[in-house]
């Protein structure tokens, strides 16, 4: 029971953030760049901020409760005399989500940061290159989610 709950939890918490950057990048970020840069900028900004402590939230999930079901049916098999190998899926899930962890790291604490300051110093290009900057990343992290997502379902 422990295992499932967990599970679900795992699964969620990547829905929430895969989910989060599919609507943020094909559907607010084109209805936003119609605006003008500082309603746009403080717009990204706010919705942005929300996100991102979602996704805080929702990678750390992820990562601790892979990490916990790894752990168990590691233990488990050795327990019972086996030898555990990762699956193939097991080990791409592990370092690509290991690794969208990182960039959401630097996202959120080091790109969305510059985006606070120009924000709030209403210096609308700076905003904007922390913005290019945020959206390429993002880009980055969304393929790789995809390409995790596909590879626990098709390995």
């Amino acid at each position: 029971m422990l295992y499932a709950t967990l599970k679900t939890l795992h699964v969620l918490a990547i829905v929430v953030w895969v989910g989060g950057m599919v609507f943020a990048h094909f559907f607010l970020r084109p209805a936003a760049a119609r605006l003008d840069p500082p309603t746009r900028l403080r717009l990204m900004h706010e919705v942005l901020g929300g996100f991102f402590r979602a996704v805080l939230v929702s990678s750390l999930l992820a990562l601790g409760t892979g990490v916990w079901m790894i752990g168990r049916v590691a233990r488990q098999t050795v327990s019972a005399g086996g030898s555990f190998e990762m699956p193939v899926a097991w080990t791409v899930m592990a370092v690509t989500g290991t690794l969208m962890v990182a960039i959401f790291m630097h996202i959120r604490f080091a790109l969305f940061k510059r985006l606070a300051v120009a924000v709030a110093a209403s210096d609308w290009p700076a905003g904007g290159a922390a913005m290019a900057q945020i959206r390429t990343w993002v880009s980055v992290n969304l393929g790789l989610g995809l390409a995790t997502v596909v590879a626990a379902l098709m390995l």
